[in-house]
């Protein structure tokens, strides 16, 4: 871990520091961009976990209400995908190669990313005390979207870490059953139905 890099957990021992360490370090790599959609279960992982990590500082260093990042901002895609391309963009600006211009450029940035957040919060109608999923429009031929309800956010951590489970096994099933396919007889073909064909 370099010197630049935020602990922002050191100082807040919790419950789930024994399960956080478990599911993954925020110690960071090479930087690169990450496809949340391409990742394979262990390494996602490990980005939900270096990226909570690091959001929690960003909103405590720049004392950021939750108008910016909500609490529940991990079940929002729309939050995730912007808080994650603002981490990657710190990293790299941050990184001791990098000209020593970089971190005001970020700056800069950060400053344009916080309005994008404000839209996002409004519009996801997620709340410092409530969550509810991201509302759908549904398009003409499309079926209407079920309707959704807010839900009181009891502890954050809690939630962070059953979703990060969840969304992990999810993965995980789906990862399985794409190689259970590649195994089956049916993926591949058969000699008898290749010769088959031939006739």
């Amino acid at each position: 871990m370099n010197e630049n890099t935020p602990r922002p957990d050191a100082d807040e021992p919790d419950d789930h520091d024994d399960e956080v360490t478990r599911l993954g370090s925020d110690e960071p790599g090479a930087v690169h961009p990450v496809n949340w959609n391409l990742l394979l279960s262990h390494d996602l992982e490990q980005e939900w976990l270096a990226l909570n990590r690091w959001v929690e500082w960003l909103r405590k260093t720049y004392a950021l209400p939750a108008s910016v990042i909500p609490p529940c901002w991990h079940r929002h895609p729309e939050l995730q995908w912007e808080l994650s391309a603002l981490h990657l963009h710190w990293l790299g600006a941050y990184d001791p190669e990098q000209n020593g211009s970089a971190p005001i450029g970020w700056h800069r940035d950060f400053a344009l990313a916080r309005a994008r957040l404000r839209d996002w919060v409004a519009a996801s109608g997620t709340r410092l005390d409530r969550d509810r999923p991201s509302r759908q429009t549904a398009w003409p031929g499309e079926r209407p979207a079920a309707p959704i309800e807010d839900a009181p956010i009891v502890n954050r951590r809690d939630d962070f870490v059953q979703f990060v489970l969840e969304q992990v096994a999810r993965r995980k099933a789906a990862e399985d059953a794409f190689f259970l396919g590649l195994d089956s007889p049916s993926h591949f073909g058969t000699a008898d139905s290749d010769e088959s064909n031939d006739e």
